[in-house]
């Protein structure tokens, strides 16, 4: 257990320094009851929507809408909107890419503007190819794709929902559990690619092992955001 939590705490400090992790949580906070699946929907419709994609926790199922699997349509929608069509995968991919300005990586790519600009492309080619490797994947397989709040109660059970479900997921029965195969194949292989333009990453493997583990971990601390995420709203709004 000891080595568990020491084990997520060097991988958390490694892939994402404190500063950024403070920017995200922050940045989280604020937007958390900006749930929108397009710009114009009115918050009732964006409850009741099958699709909903938020910037930090990306595909998620409220409590209220019953989980049924999404159709090829709904399939291609979601994967647009998480893509290319929601604001908030800039905004992540910023955020990534800010953190390997500060820490000069690759060092072959300056610190100024041109440099911040390869930093940023690489990060959404990479986020980009994730995407598209793990929606082809889940299509194929019929494996849900979306993040599904706990329909439970207590603060304990929701963390451990949450922390599960960025490891496993639903077949086409939407009941059984399968692993997230397409996820974890879609960050490898994501990784390994960036690794062909990206100066000074020869081993591909460990690129994509990389790649893995930043899954491993923002997927965990997004899926626990994207949980609590109606609770942060309200407090917001009281205060």
């Amino acid at each position: 257990m000891c080595y568990t939590v020491w084990f997520f705490q060097r991988a958390i400090l490694q892939i994402f320094p404190v500063r950024v992790m403070i920017a995200l949580l922050l940045f989280s906070v604020c937007c958390a009851g900006q749930d929108s699946p397009n710009t114009t929907t009115n918050s009732s419709e964006i409850k009741s929507s099958p699709i909903n994609v938020n910037w930090l926790y990306g595909a998620y199922l409220p409590r209220n809408v019953e989980l049924k699997p999404l159709n090829g349509h709904q399939r291609v929608q979601l994967y647009f909107r998480q893509t290319y069509g929601t604001w908030g995968i800039y905004v992540k991919t910023a955020a990534f890419s800010l953190a390997d300005q500060a820490d000069n990586s690759p060092p072959e790519w300056d610190t100024g503007v041109s440099g911040f600009g390869r930093r940023f492309g690489s990060r959404y080619g990479q986020f980009a190819i994730q995407n598209t490797l793990s929606f082809t994947g889940n299509y194929l397989l019929g494996y849900e794709p979306r993040y599904d709040r706990c329909r439970c109660s207590g603060g304990w059970r929701r963390i451990g929902h949450a922390l599960l479900r960025n490891f496993v997921t639903y077949n086409s029965t939407e009941s059984e559990k399968r692993p997230q195969i397409a996820l974890y194949v879609g960050a490898m292989g994501a990784g390994m690619i960036e690794s062909t333009w990206k100066p000074g990453t020869d081993d591909a493997w460990r690129s994509g092992y990389q790649s893995v583990v930043t899954q491993a971990v923002f997927g965990s601390f997004a899926n626990v955001v994207g949980e609590f995420a109606p609770e942060i709203g309200k407090i917001l709004k009281r205060k």
